[in-house]
């Protein structure tokens, strides 16, 4: 595919990029084809919102998760649309297993607007930060915090500015990644791509496509 096709990632967000690791998720594919008829197979029996008749609809075993052969999150958390007997909708199913809250958008969507994205807050990383990224700050909490806050932001600006002076590889952000990203779609899409890290890239791409579009939520938009 010519680089002309990847012109759109100029301009992607930070939850339209985590969004297009996602949609190359086989798993991801595989879960939304199942949605999708089975959500239209409801629309046929019983209209489509806004218009559908919710009560019959609820009272349809189809219309909850998990989906049929995947109990994988049969109990999902955080915030839920369920029914008086807890059951969770298929719909906000999906969402809690693959990371968001809005409607499931079909894979084929390419950068769909801020208004179709809604994350939910990644999970807590397990990860062990080791030196010299990681910076330990401590409260007060008997003293006011926003000049404590303000301090800490300080302290954490001029520590990476510090590591960056030394050659360490630089905090990630959107803007700072999104050339490397698109030449990981790229490899993703097939294009065979004369590039010496092309393997190592790949590899990579594929740890985002798995799981890590939860992480691209944890980055800052900007360069700095």
């Amino acid at each position: 595919m010519s680089r002309d096709a990847y012109a759109y990632c100029a301009t992607l967000t930070r939850d339209q990029w985590a969004w297009e690791f996602l949609r190359r998720n086989p798993d991801y594919r595989r879960d939304y084809r199942a949605f999708i008829a089975i959500w239209r197979a409801l629309e046929a029996d019983y209209g489509a919102p806004p218009h559908r008749d919710f009560s019959s609809w609820k009272r349809d075993p189809r219309a909850y998760g998990p989906l049929p052969g995947d109990a994988e999150v049969a109990a999902p958390e955080g915030e839920l649309c369920t029914v008086d007997d807890e059951r969770v909708l298929l719909e906000c199913w999906m969402g809690a297993k693959w990371g968001f809250y809005k409607f499931p958008l079909d894979s084929e969507r390419i950068a769909p607007g801020p208004d179709e994205l809604s994350w939910r807050p990644p999970p807590q990383s397990d990860r062990k930060i080791e030196a010299p990224y990681r910076v330990d700050i401590a409260f007060d909490l008997s003293l006011p915090l926003p000049p404590q806050l303000e301090a800490a932001k300080f302290r954490l600006v001029s520590r990476a500015a510090e590591l960056r002076r030394q050659g360490y590889t630089a905090p990630k952000t959107v803007a700072e990644q999104r050339e490397r990203w698109t030449t990981m779609l790229r490899l993703l899409d097939g294009d065979a791509l004369p590039n010496a890290e092309s393997k190592t890239l790949r590899d990579e791409a594929h740890t985002l496509v798995a799981g890590g579009y939860r992480e691209i939520t944890r980055l800052a938009e900007g360069g700095a």
